[in-house]
């Protein structure tokens, strides 16, 4: 056990998730629709519009869609990729500012999932692989890595709305 987890009471996190599941968590059939259509699109920082281009397009297969200048920072670049279904991942460029590194902070990214289907995934995995991209597989259908920029990404072969054969949806 590591010097975090010996310093932490496991036993009494695990009874908190229990309270706010007994609390919050309706079965299925008592859940009612969410008020939300999808995920339209999430946003990141890029450092490089053209090496981000080169590492979502080229090595992940994400399409490039779009690329236009930004509405809300003249000289800046917001471009999009089509990860499936009508979801997009964005991304935003800000020349001249210093934005400083990708780093975890409450309310930011901790790793963003996106599902691949379970052939493709193990060809991406090969495309990380031959890429020189550092990656950590998991459950065999989990793959960790940072793009250019830093951000966590996880490829995940499990069909959306399931997590590790358990339905989260």
């Amino acid at each position: 056990m590591s010097t975090t987890e010996s310093t932490r009471d496991l036993a009494a996190l695990e009874a908190q998730r229990d309270r706010i599941r007994e609390a919050h968590l309706k079965p299925t059939g008592e859940r009612p629709a969410s008020t939300a259509r999808g995920l339209h699109h999430t946003a990141l920082i890029s450092s490089d519009v053209e090496r981000t281009v080169r590492f979502y397009q080229d090595v992940l297969g994400f399409p490039l869609t779009e690329l236009i200048e930004n509405r809300d920072y003249p000289g800046s670049s917001h471009f999009f990729f089509d990860i499936g279904n009508g979801n997009l991942l964005a991304f935003f460029d800000f020349p001249g500012l210093d934005v400083g590194p990708y780093a975890e902070v409450l309310g930011g990214l901790h790793h963003m999932a996106i599902s691949v289907d379970p052939q493709r995934w193990e060809e991406l995995v090969q495309r990380l692989t031959e890429a020189g991209v550092a990656h950590e597989v998991h459950s065999g259908v989990s793959v960790y890595f940072r793009d250019p920029d830093g951000a966590r990404i996880e490829l995940i072969a499990d069909p959306l709305g399931e997590m590790y054969g358990q339905h989260v949806l």
